[in-house]
């Protein structure tokens, strides 16, 4: 048997934000607590979306209180918000950090206790409050998936929620908010999603259909981020890449993902590093790790990035997929390596040992050691 899932109803193209308040109505749904970032709480593509809910009658109130790489504070007290205010339903704008923030506040709010109790997989009793996600990049493809992935403070882990019951009831991704996003957070998400799609061709739970969406993702995320980076106005780009970050989250929202971002999440909840920026110089050296096992798979991903791989050995198109992965994010200007981001060689004991407990390395094509980690973590610093 296989599960397939997604949001019930996803908007996607140019303007499809102005539809908000229809599907709004049309679900019953009056006061909505906003989930947002300090940046996009003071932004006009929110301004945007709040006078069109007013103008339509529908109540909400903003919380700002999104962090990158969201906390378990930031959850709580947003339940907090939520429930004084007596909102019936959720709302996220912005990327992944107020989607997965969004996420911990509506289903501690649906199930009680803290969201520390849901970390691993389908803890929860019930679907969470309704949740709408309104996405202004394109990569992390949270507004559409059953991950939420919460910084634990204490511990410095980034915990794996993985449950069938965070995913939105609605998701739209409307390029017209995309248009703002600096040239960094544009190659860091562009970068996150070509990671979604490569750990999901590459899983050991991919399927046809998964790989089908991997595909066309890796096609449109070669052919249209450059593009994007280059010149955030190019409203063909932006809407190529919105619906490419989907399909990549299609892909690993059931397929699942590996150890790049196992890996990726201990630098994020260690340092508070950005987690685009985490896969991106991760996934270069994790697909020489797997190239032991799939180098045919990675032939695969070679064609998809447009190389010629006719006569190539598995192992010669392997490699011209790790080259090409290279010379993109070597294109939108991605760092080198972690040494230049903060990271300390001292910490790769606790890194590795973190990342080998992480719910993303599951389905990786080779298992690994801890010493084989740190291999990995020595390439890339």
């Amino acid at each position: 048997m296989y599960k397939f899932y997604m949001p019930n109803v996803s908007l996607m193209g140019p303007g499809c934000a102005d539809s908000l308040p229809a599907e709004i109505k049309a679900r019953g749904f009056k006061k909505a607590l906003i989930v947002c970032g300090k940046r996009s709480a003071a932004s006009p593509e929110l301004k945007g979306i709040l006078d069109n809910l007013d103008a339509n009658g529908i109540g909400y109130v903003v919380y700002p209180g999104s962090v990158p790489n969201p906390t378990v504070t930031a959850v709580m007290e947003g339940v907090k918000v939520l429930q004084a205010e007596g909102c019936d339903f959720v709302m996220s704008f912005g990327g992944g950090s107020p989607h997965d923030c969004a996420k911990g506040i509506a289903l501690v709010d649906a199930n009680g206790g803290n969201i520390k109790d849901y970390e691993g997989v389908n803890k929860s009793a019930k679907p969470q409050t309704p949740l709408i996600a309104i996405n202004t990049t394109a990569g992390t493809a949270s507004e559409m998936t059953v991950f939420c992935i919460i910084t634990d403070e204490e511990r410095h882990v980034k915990m794996a929620i993985v449950d069938e019951h965070t995913n939105p009831v609605l998701a739209v991704n409307d390029p017209n908010l995309m248009v703002s996003m600096p040239k960094g957070l544009t190659a860091a998400t562009g970068m996150d999603a070509l990671t979604h799609a490569v750990e999901a061709y590459v899983s050991t739970a991919a399927t046809p259909v998964t790989d089908a969406c991997a595909e066309k993702a890796i096609k449109l995320i070669q052919g249209y981020l450059r593009a994007a980076v280059k010149d955030g106005n190019d409203m063909v780009a932006r809407d190529k890449m919105a619906y490419a970050e989907f399909l990549a989250g299609m892909a690993f929202n059931n397929a699942s993902l590996g150890y790049v971002h196992a890996i990726a999440h201990q630098f994020g909840g260690f340092y508070n590093l950005p987690h685009g920026v985490c896969n991106a110089i991760l996934l270069p050296a994790v697909q020489e790790y797997n190239a032991q096992v799939v180098p045919d798979r990675l032939k695969d991903v070679a064609e998809f990035m447009g190389v010629d791989v006719a006569g190539m050995s598995d192992a010669e198109g392997a490699a011209a997929a790790i080259a090409a992965i290279k010379e993109l994010s070597a294109d939108v200007e991605i760092p080198k390596g972690f040494e230049e981001l903060g990271a300390k060689k001292e910490d790769f004991d606790i890194l590795a040992t973190n990342a080998l407990k992480d719910a993303c390395g599951a389905t990786n094509p080779k298992q690994a050691t801890k010493e084989e980690i740190i291999e990995i973590l020595n390439k890339v610093f």
